[in-house]
């Protein structure tokens, strides 16, 4: 039987979804499946078996499973000793931030956990205590929903993941830095220029020739390092600025369709649509509407 395709709900503009403190049994899981947004499950107790992209994992308490986008997985607790976890899923896009030169990404963890195929993370007693406040401070935003909540969810996610990312630089034999992050010094120089002028008008064949490298390299390369091709990232890019714009100026939606380079509104209005759920006039009035 093939992986069945894991449907999400809720706001297309906040992609990001806790299941906090819930109690599993074997007939509660989905059979084999996998979807889009990267997950990170924490297990506050009981015993149980996770099958991870063809491995598979005893989990018990204080385990950390960080399982990237498009990952096949099952759980499978037991019966006697039910699984109480919570399990966190959100879109890599909403953590995007230009780089501050330093080569962090919030994803590392998780690029680390695609390339090594090690899905798993023991955790010491002071992150078990780390994590379980940070699940417990994001429950607690995303049901009183006060002012501000879905940005204190993004940095209180963002904290997280880089203490989760310490751990693994400090306890693991490698360079998480070098090996995960943005790899070649070309690549490098491509996510900057993309970083800082989304819209400019770079395609792959004229980025490929700029970094000295054929056209099928480059792709394979920014597939494995983004998980995105180049125009879903330009794309990704130019709807942070897009947002930004809509949001801060009163730019007319041509003028920001403009600004974030795309050649003709109706194109901006079918992308920004297609990633986001709304039309950029509605994005804008309900930004206005939550101020």
């Amino acid at each position: 039987m093939p992986p069945i395709r894991k449907p999400f709900e809720g706001e297309p503009l906040f992609p990001f979804e806790l299941i906090h403190l819930t109690t599993k049994k074997q007939n509660d899981e989905l059979p084999d499946h996998l979807h889009d947004r990267y997950e990170l499950v924490y297990i506050h107790r009981g015993q149980g078996v996770f099958f991870i992209d063809q491995d598979w994992y005893e989990k018990k308490r204080g385990d950390l499973f960080l399982i990237p986008g498009n990952t096949i997985h099952r759980s499978l607790p037991r019966d006697e000793d039910p699984i109480v976890s919570s399990a966190l899923f959100f879109a890599p896009s909403l953590l995007a931030a230009p780089s501050l030169g330093d080569g962090y990404d919030p994803l590392l963890a998780f690029e680390f956990a695609r390339q090594r195929r090690t899905y798993r993370i023991e955790l010491t007693e002071s992150l078990i205590s780390v994590v379980e406040s940070a699940l417990e401070q994001i429950e607690n935003e995303l049901r009183e929903r006060q002012p501000g909540f879905r940005e204190a969810v993004r940095g209180i996610t963002s904290r997280l993941l880089l203490a989760i990312n310490r751990l693994i630089w400090a306890e693991k034999d490698f360079d998480l830095a070098a090996e995960a992050s943005v790899g070649p010094v070309w690549m490098n120089d491509v996510l900057r220029r993309i970083d800082e002028s989304p819209e400019a008008q770079n395609g792959l064949a004229a980025l490929a020739q700029q970094a000295n490298v054929s056209a099928p390299h480059f792709s394979r390369v920014f597939k494995r390092l983004t998980t995105m091709n180049l125009t879903q990232y330009v794309n990704a890019k130019r709807m942070i600025r897009a947002k930004e714009l809509l949001r801060a100026t009163e730019l007319t939606v041509e003028e920001v369709s403009r600004s974030c380079g795309y050649e003709t509104p109706a194109h901006f209005y079918r992308v920004f649509k297609t990633l986001t759920g709304l039309t950029p006039k509605s994005y804008r009035n309900a930004v206005n509407l939550s101020v």
